[in-house]
């Protein structure tokens, strides 16, 4: 005896959905000899149910659709787990690019546009513009005023491909452009700029720095390259001897060059953790009365720029 399972379209679309969340296949001939209704009538069902999980994925982050099963001939419920960032996440990424000031304000704005629309539902999109609104419209953009997204773009696939590339570099103690051939190790920003990492490839460049050599590479601000050629040309770096920018940025400051050294000083400022944060590498040797022996391993000379920017709050030591 057939089964008489009959009522309204609601009634039936819920129905519908419970078996497909229950792992069920849904075979349109067979649902509408089950209700009494033409196949056109299940395929709405259908429809009505993929359009309402398009709507809840924007609420829960959590992908589902409909597919139809080619083999069993039938549709299925299908759960694509995309992890969606929440409206706080999205407000801090904002809040933290607007502090960056590393791009134009023109770029700056797309970014932020696009981070919102993309991640966040609408029904809170426009809240979380006004929370940036201020923000936004009084952001000062970098005195360079140079677009260099694309450039940093080609920059990481010559890195992940192991080229060489050639640079025209704007050097700013001379005001002259200069030519090098590098292997580029590493992309990375410090206080509002972006910087490549590389090492110098033409050993007569290579002599006139005083301080060079395999484990040291050379920075360069990306806004500053002028030109930019990736070679066919391809370099080969051993595991045991791969460059490892984790390790270079827990110890430079400022992005200066230099020589990997480490300093020692006494710290008796308010809040010793701003230091530890400062210098990832830093450890406390000793604490009395407040003051606090640190010492830390560094890269370059910018250490020396910072040290002098604490003021009273650090002697150093020996």
């Amino acid at each position: 005896m057939k089964e008489d399972i009959r009522g309204d379209q609601i009634g039936r679309v819920l129905q519908i959905y419970s078996k497909l969340l229950d792992g069920y296949t849904i075979n349109k001939a067979e649902e509408a000899t089950r209700y009494g209704v033409n196949e056109r009538s299940i395929q709405r069902d259908i429809d009505h149910i993929r359009n309402f999980l398009d709507d809840d994925s924007e609420r829960t982050g959590i992908v589902n659709t409909i597919v139809y099963d080619r083999i069993v001939k039938g549709y299925r419920l299908e759960t694509i787990y995309q992890m969606r960032l929440q409206n706080s996440e999205v407000l801090a990424l904002c809040k933290i690019l607007l502090d960056s000031r590393a791009f134009t304000k023109s770029e700056m704005t797309e970014m932020l546009d696009k981070l919102i629309s993309c991640c966040v539902p609408m029904v809170n999109q426009k809240r979380l513009k006004e929370l940036i609104r201020n923000e936004e419209f009084h952001y000062v953009e970098p005195r360079h005023k140079t677009r260099f997204i694309e450039t940093m773009w080609d920059l990481g696939q010559a890195i992940s491909e192991s080229k060489y590339i050639e640079i025209d570099y704007y050097r700013t103690k001379d005001k002259t452009v200069v030519h090098r051939k590098l292997r580029p190790a590493a992309i990375m920003f410090s206080e509002y700029y972006f910087y490549l990492t590389a090492f110098i490839d033409d050993e007569d460049v290579k002599k006139d720095f005083s301080v060079l050599n395999d484990a040291f590479p050379t920075i360069y601000r990306i806004d500053r390259i002028r030109s930019l050629k990736m070679l066919n040309e391809r370099f080969n770096i051993p595991y045991t001897s791969r460059f490892e920018e984790g390790e270079f940025r827990k110890r430079i400051q400022f992005m200066y060059g230099g020589k990997l050294q480490k300093v020692r000083f006494k710290y008796t400022g308010p809040d010793v953790d701003a230091i530890l944060d400062r210098l990832p590498t830093a450890q406390i040797l000793d604490e009395q009365d407040g003051a606090f022996i640190i010492s830390a391993e560094v890269f370059g000379t910018g250490i020396n720029m910072w040290l002098r920017s604490q003021g009273s709050y650090i002697e150093l030591l020996q």
